[in-house]
C-alpha cells in the first residue's frame, strides 16, 4: 500500500485598515492522495471574529478533477453546536443526512441531471483544488461551471449543513511567483466570479493563488468586498507512504522555485 499526504497550516488574517495583518482565524489541514485515485480532505477551520466559527470538514474528492464522492462537516457558532452533517454523491443523486439546532433532523435527496463538479464545505485548503475544474489547456480565460453544492450559502460557512446547490464562474489569470510564509512557489492564480445569481448576497472578488502542479495546494487567497481578509500558507510538510515505511520532507525540498 502506498500513498502520500500533504499537511499544512494556513493563517487566517484581516486586510481592514484598522486590523492590517491582524490573525482573525487558522486552518490545520491534510490531504492523503491514495493509491485508488482519491482524494481524502481533512480540515480543522477556526474564525474568531463573533460569532466565532469551529469547523471540521472530511471530504472525499476524485484526483483527477475534485469531483465529490462523500464528505462530513460539524458546526460549532459561538461556541455553541450548529449542526452536523453527512454528504453523498453519485452521478445522478446528491443526498445528505443533517441535524442542526434551528431544523433539527434533516434528510435532503436531490436527483441531478448531471453528475456535481464541486462540493464547497468551506474549508480554505479546499478552495484551491476547485481551481482543478479550470481546463488550463484553454489557456487564460473565463469557464463557467453550472453544477456545484455548497454546505452552507453564508459566506463563513456558519449555517446548515444542508445541500445548497448553485453555479460559479472560474477565471484563469495566468502563472507567477509568489512568496508566503511557507516558502516561495510557483503559482497558479485564479479568480472566483458569477456568485449573484444563486447566492442569497453575492459573494465579494475572490483571488486564488495554488502551487502550479498537480497538487493545487492553496498558497494565498484574498476576499475584496465587506470581507477584506487574507489567508495564507504558513506550513507545509509532505509524507510518503510505502510498505508501512513514511518519509518526511518540508515544501522547500519539492516546491520551491
Amino acid at each position: 500500500m502506498a500513498y502520500r499526504t500533504i499537511r499544512g497550516h494556513i493563517r487566517y488574517t484581516s486586510r481592514k485598515p484598522e486590523r492590517l495583518g491582524h490573525e482573525r482565524g487558522r486552518e490545520f489541514f491534510s490531504i492523503t492522495q491514495q493509491s485508488d485515485s482519491v482524494d481524502v480532505l481533512q480540515a480543522h477551520c477556526e474564525i474568531d471574529d463573533a460569532p466565532s466559527v469551529t469547523r471540521d470538514i472530511v471530504q472525499a474528492l476524485r484526483h483527477s478533477d475534485s469531483a465529490p464522492l462523500d464528505c462530513s462537516v460539524r458546526l460549532t457558532v459561538g461556541d455553541k453546536f450548529e449542526g452536523t452533517g453527512w454528504f453523498r454523491f453519485t452521478d445522478k443523486v446528491a443526498e445528505c443526512e443533517t441535524f442542526n439546532q434551528r431544523d433539527g433532523r434533516i434528510s435532503q435527496r436531490i436527483e441531478l441531471d448531471a453528475p456535481i463538479q464541486w462540493m464547497q464545505c468551506h474549508p480554505i485548503a479546499g478552495d484551491s483544488l476547485l481551481m482543478r475544474l479550470y481546463d488550463l489547456e484553454k489557456g487564460p480565460g473565463k469557464q463557467h461551471f453550472p453544477h456545484m453544492m455548497l454546505s452552507s450559502p453564508d459566506h463563513r460557512g456558519a449555517t446548515g449543513p444542508l445541500l445548497f446547490p448553485m453555479g460559479f464562474s472560474l477565471v484563469y489569470v495566468g502563472e507567477t511567483d509568489i512568496t508566503v510564509e511557507a516558502g516561495t512557489f510557483r503559482a497558479r492564480h485564479f479568480q472566483v466570479t458569477d456568485t449573484a445569481a444563486d447566492l442569497p448576497e453575492e459573494h465579494p472578488p475572490y483571488n486564488v493563488w495554488c502551487t502550479a502542479d498537480d497538487d493545487y495546494i492553496l498558497l494565498r487567497a484574498e476576499v475584496e468586498g465587506y470581507m477584506q481578509t487574507r489567508y495564507e500558507l504558513a506550513d507545509l510538510q509532505y509524507f510518503e507512504t510505502e510498505n508501512g515505511i513514511t518519509n518526511a520532507r518540508q515544501a522547500e525540498t519539492e516546491a520551491a522555485v
